[in-house]
């Protein structure tokens, strides 16, 4: 097995077909969203293949290390993360092919006139232990 994390995007990658951003979808349109999103998950989390996932909120804070004292806060660099990544889902699949075949399904989740999204994904492996030569 082996894990990938699906990223979903507001920006930065390609425009999606269906390309209305959800703050101007309905209430209707968002809850058939998240009702897609939440059977997905609960499809793959009975075939063994979910790991985890969550919506994210646009709002953030980069903070880090200065010393002693409290970390110093920004709401820098740009492009910031809560500009670009809507959510993640972390999936346990037999192959990489597997994994396409789930982004792609994910990528159909209905926007706006309950259309699908055919959203971009990120499509990236999680890095696994990498064993030594002893072993």
């Amino acid at each position: 097995m082996a894990k990938y994390l699906l990223l979903k995007h507001y920006r930065g990658a390609p425009a999606p077909v269906n390309d209305v951003p959800m703050d101007r979808w309905t209430p209707d349109e968002i809850d058939a969203h998240m009702r897609y999103m939440r059977d997905f998950a609960a499809r793959l989390e009975a075939s063994g293949e979910y790991v985890d996932g969550q919506a994210l909120a646009p709002e953030g804070t980069f903070v880090r290390y200065d010393g002693e004292g409290r970390p110093p806060v920004t709401d820098g660099p740009f492009p910031e993360t809560k500009d670009l990544i809507a959510g993640w889902m972390v999936i346990d699949v037999d192959s990489y092919d597997r994994a396409v075949e789930l982004a792609g399904e994910l990528s159909a989740a209905p926007g706006a006139g309950g259309a699908p999204i055919h959203e971009w994904l990120e499509l990236r492996p999680v890095l696994a232990e990498q064993r030594t030569a002893t072993e």
